[in-house]
């Protein structure tokens, strides 16, 4: 079964979601990578006010490519997620609900989206020109200069993404390696 939801992202929804649902996400997310995620904490340690509202947000780890013309974005592939591990936490702590990438993220990530009730959606690597076509709005709204890691404020239609860890720690990575270790023997 497929699950809809759209953004802001409360815990009421967090708390629904369960490692390896499927879902079709709907509503605005964030895109940043590690460079912005950088310069996000470097406005928080210097008492500054984050460009963006992340409060029940998500954050969508992503550099798209170009944009052709009669698009909204270029090619909009996950980042691997670790690359924001030093920085999640603090996001997290400030209301930042969700997180979508590909690949584990550390312990420190986990703990804190327990503790914050959030959730980790894994988009699918390589079809990155896919997800771009639930993209119907790109704006950028901080750090042009950083070039495709600029901030962008998207307006996404049913993206399809996969719960990787939920809001109580279960790891999708972790649960279907047990069960496929346990189904070998």
């Amino acid at each position: 079964m497929i699950k809809r939801i759209s953004t802001p992202l409360t815990d009421e929804k967090v708390r629904d979601l369960k490692a390896g649902d499927s879902i079709l996400l709907s509503g605005v997310i964030y895109t940043a990578r590690d460079a912005a995620h950088k310069r996000l904490v470097e406005l928080l340690d210097a008492g500054k006010e984050l460009p963006i509202d992340i409060k029940d947000s998500i954050i969508y780890f992503v550099g798209p490519s170009p944009t052709k013309p009669g698009y909204a974005i270029g090619s909009a592939g996950p980042t691997t997620s670790y690359r924001m591990d030093a920085y999640s936490p603090r996001l997290l702590d400030l209301g930042l609900k969700g997180m979508i990438g590909k690949g584990k993220r550390n312990k420190d990530v986990i703990d804190s989206m327990i503790k914050n009730t959030a959730v980790y959606f894994g988009a699918i690597g390589g079809a990155a020109a896919l997800i771009a076509r639930s993209i119907t709005k790109c704006d950028i709204v901080a750090y042009e200069d950083l070039g495709a890691e600029a901030i962008r404020r998207l307006e996404i239609k049913d993206m399809p993404l996969t719960v990787v860890i939920d809001s109580e720690g279960n790891n999708l990575y972790e649960i279907g390696r047990k069960e496929y270790l346990s189904s070998s023997k």
